[in-house]
């Protein structure tokens, strides 16, 4: 391995330092980012030639141009889903269009409730996102549940929750989302085979949960949530189209895959084209005098509210992951945890879901993504058991600590619960549905779905 090698390999590490200490050092982890993904590449281009063999002058400026621009696109067709993805459930967030689970969730046993809460999250998480459905669900608790007690416990099957609904939907996670994207999973193959898998680890944790509630829920007044109190702009009849149309279109985008061929991107930008003309046209027969508040709530306005900085993280993460694949450094990881492990992807993928929650899963997913080259049959063809059972662990593993995943780390500062009060007491339980949904699908890999559908 060369010194410029070593050199880009400290820039990464570094880097993903920073990332991971993003609570300590108060730097937003898109700005380390955006500064990783410059740095590898700038020491990329300090020899080039190293890398790109038989190009020399111009010709190799053009072969690097071409690297970094195939690199770029592979890496849009991701980003351009997450933005309109998180447009689409925006839109339908602030017409009302998710008050209807509250209604859904209401009752007074408070086992009833935090199986309603399991299986209502696991279901969004798979068509929204697992942050979006977090934060969705923890205010609905806030209106259901006011022992804080309690209500952290909720919360943390929240979390588990959204991270197994998210793993076997190619929508559900952003690292299902890349993988569907690059080819190595379908809709069909990770929804059939990744579900029972999924349901387990939400399933046993839920079980386990059930036995520290016990009686009914307080009957403290109505405590109205936030939503009580604003004007919505449509009619009831409104919000319903606004919600078919937005999360029923985010079903159909594999259905749109499948047909045309076309990337899931389109499909996603396709159904917000739909959504924002349905909303246009809404407010077309609305006043937009000054005295109203209305027209704030269109799409033009609420693009304001798409989290860029997010987006920018994983442009940074995934260009310097590219990087690195570039230079042969993941190909050569892969190799050496296939001999470490001899050839067992149970074994290797099971490790990177507990690394998981540790570290951030969009750069381990990308990296495994640049480590291991698709083949034509066995475990790393498309649909194989290594890509499916990566997008389980690298899901689900996230749960094990409060600070693995996206959910986790909005929970935690939504409901004040500790990283310590998380470990003791929720942890091991995450961990025991974690490695239960392994055994789960290799049972159905072994015995019953012996080949990818």
């Amino acid at each position: 391995m060369s010194t410029l090698t070593i050199a880009i390999i400290v820039a990464f590490c570094v880097g993903y330092l920073f990332i991971a200490l993003e609570s300590m050092t108060k730097v937003n982890k898109a700005a380390v980012a955006l500064l990783m993904f410059a740095a590898c590449w700038t020491l990329f281009m300090v020899s080039p030639g190293s890398y790109i063999p038989g190009a020399t002058g111009p010709a190799l400026l053009s072969e690097v141009s071409d690297a970094i621009e195939h690199h770029l696109g592979s890496t849009s067709t991701t980003l351009f889903f997450l933005m309109g993805a998180m447009t689409i459930v925006e839109i339908v967030d602030q017409n009302g269009g998710f008050n209807w689970v509250r209604t859904a969730m209401s009752t007074r046993s408070k086992r009833t409730l935090l199986w309603r809460i399991a299986f209502m999250t696991f279901i969004l998480s798979a068509i929204l996102d697992n942050l979006t459905t977090s934060i969705v669900m923890i205010m609905i608790l806030r209106k259901l549940v006011h022992d804080h007690k309690d209500r952290i416990v909720y919360a943390s099957l929240v979390i588990i929750a959204a991270n197994s609904g998210g793993a076997f939907s190619p929508i559900g996670d952003v690292t299902t989302i890349m993988l569907w994207n690059k080819g190595v999973i379908t809709a069909a193959g990770v929804i059939t085979e990744i579900l029972v898998p999924s349901l387990v680890s939400m399933v046993v944790p839920a079980l386990i949960l059930q036995y520290s509630l016990r009686g009914e829920l307080e009957t403290a007044g109505d405590m109205p949530m936030k939503s009580d109190y604003e004007v919505l702009d449509f009619s009831s009849r409104q919000r319903k189209a606004v919600f078919l149309v937005g999360v029923g279109g985010l079903v159909l985008v594999p259905v749109f895959k499948a047909v045309t061929g076309l990337p899931p991107f389109v499909g996603i930008l396709l159904v917000l084209g739909i959504l924002w003309t349905t909303t246009e046209l809404f407010y077309r027969n609305l006043h937009r005098g000054a005295d109203r508040e209305g027209t704030g709530k269109r799409v033009s306005n609420l693009l304001h509210n798409i989290d860029m900085s997010t987006i920018l993280f994983f442009l940074g993460i995934l260009m310097a992951v590219a990087c690195l694949e570039e230079v042969g450094v993941l190909t050569a990881l892969g190799q050496g945890l296939n001999t470490a492990f001899d050839g067992n992807h149970y074994a290797v993928t099971g490790i990177i879901g507990v690394l998981s929650s540790i570290v951030d899963n969009v750069p381990l997913v990308a990296g495994c993504m640049g480590m291991y080259p698709v083949t034509a049959t066995g475990d790393m063809a498309v649909d194989g058991i290594f890509w499916q059972l990566l997008a389980y662990c690298a899901g689900v593993g996230g749960s094990m600590l409060i600070i693995g995943s996206a959910a986790g780390v909005v929970v935690m500062g939504l409901e004040k619960i500790t990283f310590g009060w998380y470990m003791r007491h929720i942890s091991w339980i995450a961990f025991v549905g974690y490695a239960l949904g392994i055994l789960s699908y290799w049972g159905l890999r072994t015995f019953v779905l012996t080949t990818p559908i």
